[in-house]
């Protein structure tokens, strides 16, 4: 068993984030139609043929804080394409929703930093030429060697500084869902752009946060290419002088789409900085252990 104890955050910190992300989870990888009433069908269809398969587990990185806010919105003052992303888990047995589960998500800035570890984290500064055109020279096979510098080891490191911002846990509803706000990610030195994530089960809520229960899975959420580019058309992430990590090159993400962790996301073509709207089901094994430290 492992034992969790989180800070709640005040009353203004817990607002509630619109719910549009529902129907948005219908939508493909850059995908710009209009939300219809059709999705909902859609929707379920498409549960229905992942349901049984486990989430891909990653290392949790050396970045994660087990004292997070219980906050929805965990933007603060950060600039960057706001974003709101809403996951749902089930289990992946009984393709169930796993209700009352805590949810951490961390990522860095628009920059590469993250809080928390500021001095530490290896985001790039401004002035530079943003990525651009298609990736090429993609490599094949499986990833061989030690995980990348910048956050792709599971080896934690203790937190340099107070800050907090894009760190936050939220509980799962009776449908499996939970809902964030908070911004699209940039990238830094050996990493593709991704948001991590934990999901703790049979715990219990307190005034105090979540408490026991144990981690069932530790993973990463990861952009498609298109949105990447996209947003690196857009300040502060054009202003990034850091080399960016392709999908296709990153090697912690193992290439297997949703089931690996690739979001679905939605986003008005040609201005992808008016909002993004992101969308995963996440099956797991509420009986498991896996806290991506080993």
């Amino acid at each position: 068993m492992t034992r969790r104890k989180v800070v709640v955050a005040g009353g203004a910190a817990v607002a509630a984030v619109g719910v549009g992300g529902g129907i948005a989870a219908t939508a493909n990888a850059g995908q710009t139609t209009g939300m219809g009433e059709g999705a909902t069908a859609k929707a379920a269809g498409s549960a229905a043929e992942e349901c049984y398969k486990l989430t891909s587990e990653t290392t949790e990185g050396p970045y994660y804080i087990d004292a997070d806010k219980i906050r929805r919105d965990i933007t603060e003052d950060k600039e960057g394409i706001p974003m709101t992303l809403r996951i749902k888990v089930i289990d992946s047995e009984s393709c169930k929703p796993v209700r009352n589960a805590a949810v951490d998500i961390w990522h860095c800035d628009a920059l590469g930093i993250y809080s928390g570890y500021e001095d530490a984290s290896t985001g790039g500064g401004g002035g530079g030429t943003r990525p651009s055109g298609t990736p090429s020279d993609v490599p094949s096979g499986t990833p061989t060697g030690s995980p990348p510098e910048g956050g792709g080891g599971g080896v934690h490191e203790e937190p340099t500084d107070e800050e907090r911002y894009l760190r936050g846990t939220w509980r799962t509803d009776k449908q499996g869902f939970v809902t964030f706000k908070t911004i699209f990610p940039g990238w830094y030195r050996g990493r593709c752009v991704h948001i991590h994530t934990k999901v703790h089960v049979n715990g219990e809520w307190t005034d105090a946060g979540y408490e026991g229960g144990n981690t069932c899975h530790t993973g990463q959420f990861f952009f498609d290419e298109e949105s990447v580019l996209a947003s690196a058309e857009v300040e502060p992430y054009s202003t990034s002088t850091t080399e960016r990590t392709t999908l296709e090159e990153d090697t912690i993400y193992d290439q297997s789409g949703t089931t690996g962790g690739l979001l679905k996301l939605k986003y008005k073509k040609g201005d992808i900085a008016k909002g993004v709207i992101g969308t995963i089901t996440v099956g797991v094994d509420p009986e498991a252990t896996n806290t991506g430290t080993g």
